[in-house]
C-alpha cells in the first residue's frame, strides 16, 4: 500500500485518535467543564441587561414617573443601587468568562498540542520501521507534508474543532430554550432563517472536505518538488537547468494556490450568506418584537435581551461552519496519516527469532561457514508482469568466517541486490541465505544487521560534523562501553586514518568539527566515499561490506586503504579474531586483495575462484584485468580485448 493511495473521507478515521483522547480525558473533561461555565456566564449577561433596561424604562431616574413621585429620592437611590448590583453581577460574569476561557484553552489546546506531538512522533517512528521498498514507491516531500500539515490539521480538529462542536451545541441549545421560554411567538418567527442555515452547513462540510483533500495533495506535490530541487542542486547548476525547476515549482505552486482559492471561494460564499440570514433574524425580531413591546405584550428589556441572544446565536451558527470545516479537514488529514500508519513493513523480525549456536573453541574460522547462499533466485516485486525477470538466479556460495570475497560484474548483474539479501534490505526466499547457520529470515532484524558494517554505493552523509558522521555507527561513548572520551576519539581517528581521510583534515576549516553540507555537498566524491568507509570501519563488525565504495578514490589512495585493511586483518588473526569482508568493485586491482572472487552476469555466477585462478582461466575477470592494465599504461587495446 502506497502513501499516494487516496483515502476516502470518513469521520471513522477518528477511531485511531481515540486512545490519545482517552489518555488525556481528564484534561478534556476539565476543559469542557470550564467551557460550560463560560457558556452559563454568557447566557446570564443578557438577563442582567434585561433587568437594567426594564428598571430604566418603567421609571425615569429623574423622578418624572408617578411611581417615583411618592418618594423620588428613595426610589431613585433604590433603582441606582439595583443597577449597580446588576453591573457587579455582569462584571463577575465577565471575570468568570475570562478565567474560564483561559482554563479551557489551557486544558483542551494544551492536550491537542501534546497529542499532535505524540502522533507526529508515532508517524516518524513508523516511517523508520517501514522497509526499504516503501521509500522507492513514495515521495519524501509527500511524507513530510503528512508529518507537518496533516498532523497540524488533526490537532486543529481535536482542539478547536471539538470546542466549536461542544460550545456551539450547548450555547445554541441554551439560547433557544431561553428565547422560547421568554417569548415563544417572537422566537418562532425569528428562528425561521436558521432552517436554511442547517442545510447549508451540511453542504458546506461535504464540499470543504473534498476541496481540502485536493489542497493537501497539491501541498504534498509542491513539497516534493522543493525537496527534489534542493537535494539535486549541484546537478541542476551543472546542467544550467534552474529555469526548468523554477517552472516546475511555479506549476505546483499555482496548483496549490488554485486548490486553496477554491476553499476561499467556498468560505467567501458561505460566511456572508450566514451573516445575511442572521441579519434577517434581527429584522424579523425588530418587526415582531417591536410590535409586541408597543402592544404591551413584551417589556423593552425582554426585547433587548432577545436581540442579545440572537446576536450570541450567530457564533454557534458560524461556529458550526468552522466546526464542520475543521472536522472534515481533520478527517482528510488523519486519513492521509492513517494511510502511512496502516502500512505494514514488508520486512519484519520473526515472532520468535532464532539464534546461532555459540562458537566452539576452534582455530580461527576458515572452516566454519559464516555466510551460506543456497540456490538463491530473486526478483523485485511483480515488475508489472506475471513472470518478473529475475535479478538473481540459482546463486550458491559459501563464505567461511574470515574470508575476503570480491564480486565483479557488469552494471545490472545483481551485485548490490546480492548484498542486500544478506542484511534483508530485500527479503530473499526462505532457505536461501544463511548467516552463522541460521536463515536470515529467522534472525531478529536488529541483531542481523548489527553483524554487518555496510558502505553502500550511495555514500550518504548527514549534515553534521565529520567526526559525528564517522562515529555515527557508534552513537555515543556510553552505547559502546567506551566511557573515556579520549579512547572514543582515538577509535574514530584510527578509522579515519585507515580510510585515508587524515590527509584531508588539514584542508577543512575546522578539522574534525567541520560541518559538511546536506548529503556531504561540500565534500568531493572521494572524500564522501572515504568518510562513509571510515564510518563502516569504526563499527568493527564481524562482516564488512563495501559496495563499489572505492570507485571515486584514486589508485594510490585505494592501495593505501586496502593495505591498511590487510594489515588490520593480519593483526586480528594474530589475536585470535577474524572478520569477513565482501567487496564489490569494477577494479581488478581492488579484487586482487580478496581470497575468492565471484563474477556475476545477468544474475548468475559465471566464474568463481581466487584472483590468480581467474586470471589463468582467461574469462571475463582476466579480460577486465588486461583491459585495466592497458588503460593504466595508456595503451589502446586491440579490438575485442575488452571482451
Amino acid at each position: 500500500m502506497t502513501a499516494e493511495k487516496k483515502h476516502k473521507i470518513s469521520i471513522g478515521e477518528y477511531k485511531t485518535i481515540l486512545p490519545y483522547l482517552a489518555r488525556y480525558r481528564r484534561q478534556y473533561i476539565l476543559g469542557f467543564l470550564c467551557l460550560l461555565f463560560v457558556d452559563a456566564a454568557q447566557v446570564l449577561i443578557p438577563q442582567f441587561t434585561r433587568q437594567a433596561v426594564d428598571l430604566i424604562s418603567i421609571g425615569s431616574i429623574n423622578g418624572s414617573n408617578t411611581a417615583f413621585q411618592e418618594n423620588g429620592a428613595f426610589n431613585e437611590n433604590g433603582a441606582l443601587m439595583q443597577i449597580f448590583l446588576l453591573c457587579l453581577g455582569m462584571a463577575g460574569a465577565m471575570l468568570l468568562i475570562g478565567t474560564g476561557r483561559f482554563l479551557w484553552r489551557y486544558f483542551i489546546h494544551g492536550s491537542s498540542r501534546r497529542i499532535e506531538t505524540e502522533l507526529r512522533g508515532r508517524l516518524f517512528d513508523h516511517l523508520l520501521v517501514l522497509s526499504y521498498d516503501y521509500y522507492q514507491e513514495n515521495k519524501i516531500g509527500d511524507l513530510m507534508a503528512r508529518a507537518t500539515n496533516d498532523v497540524g490539521a488533526v490537532r486543529n480538529a481535536i482542539g478547536m474543532g471539538l470546542v466549536a462542536l461542544v460550545d456551539g451545541t450547548v450555547l445554541a441549545a441554551a439560547i433557544l430554550v431561553i428565547i422560547f421560554i421568554q417569548d415563544t411567538r417572537t422566537a418562532a418567527f425569528a428562528v425561521i432563517p436558521l432552517l436554511p442555515i442547517t442545510v447549508l452547513i451540511l453542504f458546506f462540510g461535504h464540499t470543504v472536505g473534498k476541496q481540502f483533500q485536493r489542497a493537501q495533495e497539491t501541498y504534498s506535490a509542491m513539497s516534493d518538488a522543493v525537496q527534489e530541487t534542493f537535494s539535486g542542486i549541484r546537478v541542476i547548476k551543472s546542467f544550467v537547468k534552474e529555469w526548468w525547476f523554477i517552472k516546475k515549482f511555479a506549476d505546483t505552486n499555482d496548483d496549490y494556490r488554485d486548490a486553496n482559492m477554491a476553499l476561499v471561494k467556498t468560505f467567501g460564499i458561505f460566511f456572508p450568506f450566514i451573516t445575511f440570514l442572521s441579519g434577517l433574524t434581527s429584522l424579523i425580531l425588530l418587526l415582531v418584537g417591536g410590535r409586541r413591546v408597543v402592544e404591551g405584550l413584551m417589556s423593552p428589556g425582554e426585547l433587548v435581551a432577545l436581540f442579545s441572544y440572537f446576536q450570541m446565536l450567530i457564533w454557534p451558527l458560524m461556529g458550526a461552519g468552522f466546526m464542520v470545516n475543521l472536522i472534515q479537514r481533520g478527517a482528510v488529514s488523519l486519513g492521509r496519516v492513517n494511510a502511512v500508519l496502516g502500512t505494514t513493513p514488508s520486512i519484519v523480525s520473526p515472532a520468535v527469532a532464532k539464534h546461532p549456536e555459540p562458537r566452539k573453541c576452534k582455530p580461527v574460522g576458515l572452516t566454519v561457514n559464516e555466510i551460506e547462499i543456497r540456490n538463491l533466485s530473486f526478483a523485485y516485486g511483480d515488475c508489472g508482469s506475471a513472470d518478473p525477470k529475475k535479478v538473481l538466479e540459482n546463486v550458491s556460495v559459501n563464505i567461511p568466517r574470515g574470508t575476503w570475497v570480491g564480486i565483479l560484474g557488469r552494471t545490472g548483474s545483481g551485485k548490490s541486490t546480492l548484498l542486500k539479501t544478506l542484511t534483508r534490505m530485500v527479503d530473499p526466499p526462505t532457505g536461501t541465505v544463511f548467516v552463522r547457520g541460521v536463515d536470515v529470515r529467522d534472525w531478529d532484524l536488529e541483531e542481523l544487521r548489527s553483524l554487518f558494517a555496510v558502505t553502500p554505493q550511495d555514500s550518504y552523509l548527514f549534515s553534521d560534523s565529520i567526526r559525528n558522521n564517522i562515529a555515527y555507527g557508534l552513537e555515543t561513548p556510553e552505547d559502546t562501553g567506551i566511557f573515556d572520551a579520549g579512547i572514543f576519539d582515538a577509535r574514530v581517528k584510527a578509522s579515519a586514518d585507515l580510510a585515508a581521510l587524515d590527509r584531508d583534515l588539514a584542508a577543512f576549516k575546522e578539522g574534525w568539527d567541520t560541518t559538511i553540507g546536506e548529503r556531504g555537498l561540500t565534500l568531493s566524491g572521494g572524500q564522501k566515499q572515504r568518510t562513509a568507509i571510515a564510518r563502516a570501519f569504526v563499527m568493527d563488525t564481524e562482516c564488512l561490506i563495501l559496495d563499489d565504495s572505492l570507485s571515486a578514490v584514486d589508485a594510490e589512495t585505494e592501495k593505501r586503504i586496502l593495505r591498511g585493511l590487510q594489515e588490520e586483518r593480519e593483526q586480528k588473526i594474530r589475536t585470535g579474531r577474524s572478520s569477513t569482508a565482501v567487496i564489490v568493485s569494477h577494479r581488478v586491482s581492488t579484487l586482487a586483495y580478496t581470497d575468492l572472487v565471484l563474477v556475476l552476469d545477468q544474475g548468475r555466477i559465471t566464474e568463481s575462484g581466487s584472483p590468480r585462478e581467474l586470471l589463468e582461466k582467461g574469462g571475463f575477470y582476466a579480460r577486465m584485468a588486461e583491459l585495466q592494465r592497458l588503460e593504466q599504461g595508456n595503451i589502446v587495446p586491440r579490438d575485442g580485448a575488452h571482451g
